[in-house]
């Protein structure tokens, strides 16, 4: 299986990388840090069957070159994994301008164009898989992370309304929404109050068993959407429902747990 995978330097992108080139395959691992890519493939012993690239998922130009080079050193394209995202805590009132647009760029229409640019390849195929990394957040709006909720909220319903498209052509969407996952994402908001709500839940997830359920829906039946964990998922829709002063409630409870949890988390990493 050929496949591209942005994100790749880190979390769970990364781990997607590594899962897939130990299973044999032929992987294109982009990011926008060169750096950090050359030393996450070393630091996880990427085979020769992946091949690292400096790639830019805002750049639609970028995105052009980045398939040619997959045209060109691993043929056709089977299975396209959009996982690079950003996240900034910041509250309304106070956003900064050059943080929306990072977050919307890179989260958003990092997606879109990374999914336009596959459908492209594989629509004439009759034939291929997309996965779309999304977010917890984009089930439920998260205070604190409103435009990263918003980011995600986007990345979702584009990848739903995708799939229903594609599906025709036999081109498979799938978007995949995980809790807070161990990842640099997670540590960042370790310090930061105002993210409170990403560590209200039972645990936080790894990285791995994320990639892990990448990689079973790129060779598994086809899935529309995957929550990891289904319950967390549950109470996030359940969440949308509620009377505004309900879910006012319901949010002050979980944000109290997630400060409780975030508190916990430093005294041991302190």
């Amino acid at each position: 299986m050929n496949t591209i995978v942005t994100g790749a330097a880190s979390g769970i992108g990364c781990q997607v990388v590594t899962q897939l080139a130990q299973a044999g395959h032929t992987v294109l691992a982009a990011d926008l840090d060169s750096q950090a890519l050359a030393a996450t493939a070393t630091a996880n012993a990427w085979s020769a069957s992946v091949t690292q690239v400096q790639h830019d998922v805002r750049d639609a130009e970028s995105w052009r070159r980045l398939f040619e080079l997959q045209a060109a050193r691993c043929g056709a394209l089977d299975a396209m994994v959009n996982v690079a995202g950003v996240l900034r805590v910041e509250s309304v009132g106070e956003l900064k301008p050059e943080s929306v647009a990072l977050q919307l760029d890179v989260n958003t229409k990092g997606v879109i164009l990374g999914t336009q640019f596959a459908a492209a390849v594989m629509k004439p195929l009759g034939r291929g898989r997309i996965v779309n990394i999304a977010s917890l957040a984009a089930l439920a709006p998260i205070p604190g992370i409103s435009v990263y909720s918003a980011s995600k909220f986007a990345v979702r319903g584009f990848s739903l309304a995708a799939a229903q498209e594609l599906a025709p052509f036999g081109v498979h969407v799938s978007v995949v929404c995980p809790d807070a996952v161990a990842t640099p994402m997670v540590d960042y908001q370790l310090d930061h109050a105002g993210a409170a709500l990403t560590f209200s839940g039972p645990r936080i997830l790894t990285a791995e068993e994320v990639a892990r359920a990448v990689v079973g829906l790129l060779q598994g039946p086809p899935r529309v959407e995957l929550v990891i964990p289904w319950s967390r998922g549950v109470l996030a829709k359940i969440s949308t429902l509620l009377p505004g002063p309900l879910r006012r409630w319901v949010t002050q409870q979980l944000t109290r747990k997630g400060l409780a949890r975030q508190a916990s988390i430093r005294a041991l990493r302190d």
